[in-house]
């Protein structure tokens, strides 16, 4: 065979379609044909000549030479291979009429074939790009030509998986180069994903990732499914920091193989946060500070007991609105509103207020305030020096003690929390806000024993405070003492029978334990006692979990998306009821929709935790409908996701007064983010794969629950 390929005249030469049907029988003919048309891609190309099946026969389309000089063809034409071993078999037939003897036999030792399993690096045919065009002669009967191309066809077959073997072999000695220069020559003789994923591997081994990424691409170019080829490129674009691509790849890999890969479920775990931390720092650092939902504000003042105001802030006192005094006066009667609009204007006023700086013995007040503003704003820096100042200048002003405490534990600070309940204690060992702060700090760390003595202490000192009451309910429910639990919140709806919060948060236990109907009904209770007594600055949390309730019992979704948009009416900046819209579009299959609404959730969040966590949601949803886009043969595999609950997986409710990975327990503060759909009693903040697609979850467990961190798991367990 000569090292060129036989050049071909440049004009197109036509078969007579007669001529072909001669020239061998129909069947032969049909038989080829089919082949022909299965292989068009190598068919096509085959030693320089292209050719196309019609219906008037076969075209044969002519490459011209390599270089610009007109060749020659050659004038002595070798036989083709079908004469060739006609040939060989005559001759072989010649040679079996010959007697052969023993010694014959044994004087003449067969040749052994070479072969991978022999030895992969031995008799490796020479191959390049020129080579490769040449492994058949050229040959112009149609019949013929078909038949050489399927011989050539298993020469590359089998030269690719001799190269193949050897660089298997030399990947095994870690001879990287030369496995690559190896599998580049197999794919020269046969295009296949694996040489392609194998060729990749060796980069990957020599941190070419940029190359591991162009040889994966190549190989699920020809099977989009391939897992191993994913993971080897999602490994690449994480090492080139493309972590959403990263994302990408690991979660479709994980569709695709049924999330056996607990390793790749890992990964999507870890690039979920990683791309959220991303995004969400760049959030925050652009983000404008400003404070959070009405209801958010609420929740986190009412955990302090009221006080009157202090001397000379009354409504009556004879204060100039444009002196220190006067602004202060004027931020808190904005702050009695409890509206969006009264704690914007309170923020200002209590700014304006040191501004002026003729506050006299009210200024530590006024730090405090101030303070207490800059805190939900997200300021927290600026916060922590307010209160300094605050304790610095009325050491006695145990609240700015308490306040700072929260901070410093929202901080992860926990040694500076308990030393600044401490010094609240010095100054004032009796006041009841003390142990029901305490408590919280105690209940945020799962020490719920301790806990429980803080509340009844604080309870002891103050039987009127309602939120005592409640938080104890729900200690004791932690604590699996449901009995108790149950008892408390009896003897809250007896005492304080017209406060909404006691059946709010009653209800939302009785829901906890699938206890639909009661829970509704507390529900309700509590959404009227909020519209008679707060008509313009309801809390919407009765109206969400009245949702999560309906949504959970019946299924029905209508009505919980109804209630959650006039949630979203009343309080348009509610994270909450963002967040619990968005997993109701989630749970319908809804992707789309739902990701406007886990973005909107980021955008309300406050702290860096809480943008990531929401975040973290968006960009698994995201990274979905991705998936579903890139891979639409995977998007049957998807829809489990939405709306089939009944499929197997298990929900239940959490307790949205519990708490929420390091947020302090409700009412205290109010989760600036709640995933409301929870697949068990413990466990930590998720986002979980399934075979069902991407699910969401908020489980809960304090022994790995810390501040401002976001968990991420595998797996939903089924019935």
């Amino acid at each position: 065979m000569s090292a060129e390929p036989v050049p071909l005249p440049s004009a197109q030469t036509t078969l007579d379609s007669s001529l072909s049907s001669q020239s061998t029988s129909l069947p032969l003919w049909d038989r080829l044909t089919t082949w022909a048309s299965e292989n068009k891609a190598i068919v096509y190309t085959i030693a320089g000549v292209a050719v196309v099946i019609t219906g008037a026969g076969v075209v044969y389309y002519g490459s011209s030479p390599r270089d610009s000089r007109e060749a020659v063809p050659d004038e002595k034409k070798r036989a083709s291979k079908k004469e060739r071993r006609k040939a060989k078999k005559e001759k072989e037939k010649g040679q079996d009429s010959q007697p052969q003897t023993g010694a014959n036999l044994r004087d003449e030792p067969k040749p052994k074939t070479p072969t991978a399993e022999n030895d992969p690096l031995e008799s490796l045919p020479q191959i390049d790009e020129s080579t490769v065009e040449s492994l058949t002669d050229q040959v112009w009967n149609p019949a013929e030509a078909l038949l050489a191309c399927s011989d050539m066809l298993q020469d590359r077959k089998d030269f690719a998986s001799k190269l193949k073997a050897a660089g298997n072999k030399s990947y095994g000695d870690k001879s990287y180069n030369e496995a690559i220069e190896l599998y580049g020559k197999a794919i020269l003789c046969k295009p296949d994903p694996i040489f392609y994923s194998n060729r990749a591997a060796c980069h990957n081994a020599l941190s070419n990732w940029d190359k591991v990424v162009e040889d994966t691409t190549a190989a699920l170019a020809l099977d989009k499914e391939y897992v191993k080829a994913l993971n080897r490129r999602a490994n690449a674009y994480d090492h080139l920091e493309k972590h959403s691509e990263a994302l990408l790849d690991y979660t479709a890999s994980c569709i695709i193989d049924g999330f056996r890969n607990e390793q790749s479920a890992q990964s999507v775990e870890r690039l979920l946060k990683k791309v959220a931390e991303t995004k969400g720092k760049a959030i925050l650092d652009g983000k404008e500070k400003k404070l959070p939902s009405p209801t958010f504000v609420t929740n986190y003042l009412q955990s302090f007991r009221p006080q009157p105001r202090p001397d000379g802030l009354d409504e009556n006192a004879d204060l100039d609105e444009g002196s220190g005094m006067g602004q202060l006066r004027t931020g808190l009667a904005s702050m009695e509103k409890k509206t969006g609009d009264g704690y914007n204007a309170a923020s200002t006023a209590f700014d304006k207020a040191l501004e002026f700086r003729d506050l006299g013995e009210h200024e530590a007040f006024a730090y405090n305030m101030r303070g207490t503003f800059r805190y939900l704003r997200g300021e927290n820096a600026d916060a922590l020096k307010d209160l300094d100042k605050s304790v610095e200048l009325q050491p006695s002003l145990t609240q700015s003690y308490i306040k700072r405490a929260s901070m410093h534990l929202e901080l992860g600070n926990r040694e500076g929390a308990s030393q600044d309940f401490e010094k609240a204690m010095e100054q004032k060992q009796d006041d009841p806000d003390i142990y029901y702060h305490r408590a919280q700090l105690h209940f945020i760390l799962g020490e719920f024993a301790d806990a429980a003595k803080d509340y009844q202490k604080s309870i002891d000192l103050d039987k009127d405070f309602i939120f005592s009451h409640i938080q104890l309910g729900v200690t004791q429910y932690k604590m699996g003492s449901v009995a108790s639990s149950m008892a408390t919140f009896r003897r809250c709806v007896k005492n304080f029978d017209k406060v909404p919060d006691v059946y709010n948060y009653y209800g939302e236990l009785l829901l906890d334990q699938q206890k639909y109907q009661e829970a509704i009904e507390k529900f309700e209770t509590a959404i009227e006692m909020e519209k008679q007594t707060k008509p313009l600055g309801m809390n919407v949390l009765p109206l969400i979990n009245k949702a999560l309730a309906l949504f959970q019992w019946k299924q029905d979704f209508q009505e919980a998306e109804k209630l959650c948009q006039k949630a979203l009416i009343i309080d348009p900046e509610c994270d909450i009821a963002v967040a619990t819209m968005a997993q109701l579009l989630l749970q319908q299959g809804k992707v789309t929709e739902a990701l406007k609404y886990f973005e909107r959730a980021a955008e309300l969040s406050r702290t860096e935790g809480e943008v990531v966590n929401a975040l973290s949601y968006a960009e698994a949803t995201r990274t979905q409908l991705e998936v579903q886009e890139k891979y639409p043969q995977l998007a049957s595999r998807l829809q489990g996701m939405g709306g089939q609950l009944g499929g197997g997986l298990r929900w239940q409710q959490a307790s949205g007064i519990a708490e929420c990975c390091g947020r302090p327990a409700l009412p205290q503060y109010i989760m600036s983010y709640l995933s409301p759909l929870s697949g068990g009693p413990e466990g930590r903040n998720m986002i979980f794969l399934s075979e069902h697609g991407i699910t969401f979850s908020t489980y809960r467990n304090r022994e790995e629950c810390s501040f401002n961190k976001v968990y991420v798991v595998g797996y939903i367990e089924g019935n």
